[in-house]
């Protein structure tokens, strides 16, 4: 490179350098540009827009006529035979599409226990009441059980003639008045043998059956009462895990007979 040159490439910077001096120096000078406020007798009109205040309310009125001319467009080009599953669960209130609330299914006893107990609490009733079923069963046996599903017991036979003259007594070779019995049938052999043992007062005997339908019926009451505890128990379980800040999605609606079910999003333990 040449002297020349390298005296020139001097000179512009020196002149660069003087010019953005002197420009700092001139505004250093200048008069402060102060915005016009509002006079004072248009003061009742508040306070005076500025440029900057005329560009944000300029851009929000473009951004709504936009808004409005993509929803006349969409309202023209609307298919009226057109559903979304998401209709069955929305209404229109007021021009507003609201969600509706699902209520959840609880009964009165449910929601009470549920706000006055906790989980361990209706646990161990649950346990308590699942001990007296099983002391109840061993001493029952559910033999002749109302609610027991009926057994059948079928015969099958060659010929027709041998259906129309069946006996079940002479069949099954006992007493026609044991015949009902699910239990305790003995055979006429057995009866000629021995002597019949236990109360065979007819007074009496309907007294014990009467106790006995007494103590099913209470089983039953038992295994009902049984079942509600757990579900108020898995009801009371769901709400505690549903307070979990987990990815969660409902796989099932909560029924008073079954709590929610919920898929949470599986994480690694620490």
């Amino acid at each position: 490179m040449s002297v020349a040159s390298q005296n020139n490439q001097l000179k512009v910077c020196q002149r660069t350098d003087m010019s953005a001096a002197f420009r700092k120096a001139a505004k250093s000078r200048q008069r402060e540009h102060r915005e016009r406020s509002q006079p004072g007798f248009r003061k009742r009109l508040g306070l005076l827009e500025k440029k900057k205040d005329y560009k944000l309310r300029a851009n929000d009125y473009h951004k709504k006529q936009e808004y409005l001319r993509a929803l006349r467009k969409k309202a023209l080009e609307k298919n009226p035979d057109e559903f979304y599953y998401k209709m069955t669960r929305v209404k229109l209130q007021d021009g507003v599409h609201v969600i509706k609330e699902t209520k959840e299914e609880v009964t009165p006893e449910q929601l009470k226990l549920m706000k006055t107990q906790d989980v361990k609490y209706i646990e161990m009733k649950r346990v308590a009441e699942a001990k007296k079923i099983e002391r109840l069963k061993s001493e029952l046996h559910l033999l002749d059980f109302q609610g027991k599903k009926q057994k059948k017991h079928v015969f099958f036979f060659d010929t027709k003639k041998e259906v129309e003259q069946f006996d079940i007594a002479t069949h099954l070779h006992t007493a026609p008045e044991l015949v009902d019995r699910v239990f305790n049938r003995p055979r006429l052999e057995t009866l000629q043998k021995e002597r019949v043992k236990g109360v065979t007062h007819q007074t009496r005997l309907k007294r014990i059956a009467k106790e006995r339908q007494k103590q099913y019926n209470c089983l039953t009451q038992r295994i009902e009462r049984e079942k509600k505890l757990f579900v108020i128990a898995q009801k009371i379980q769901t709400r505690k895990d549903l307070l979990d800040k987990a990815q969660k999605v409902k796989v099932k609606k909560e029924t008073v007979n079954s709590p929610a079910i919920y898929k949470f999003q599986s994480r690694r333990k620490r």
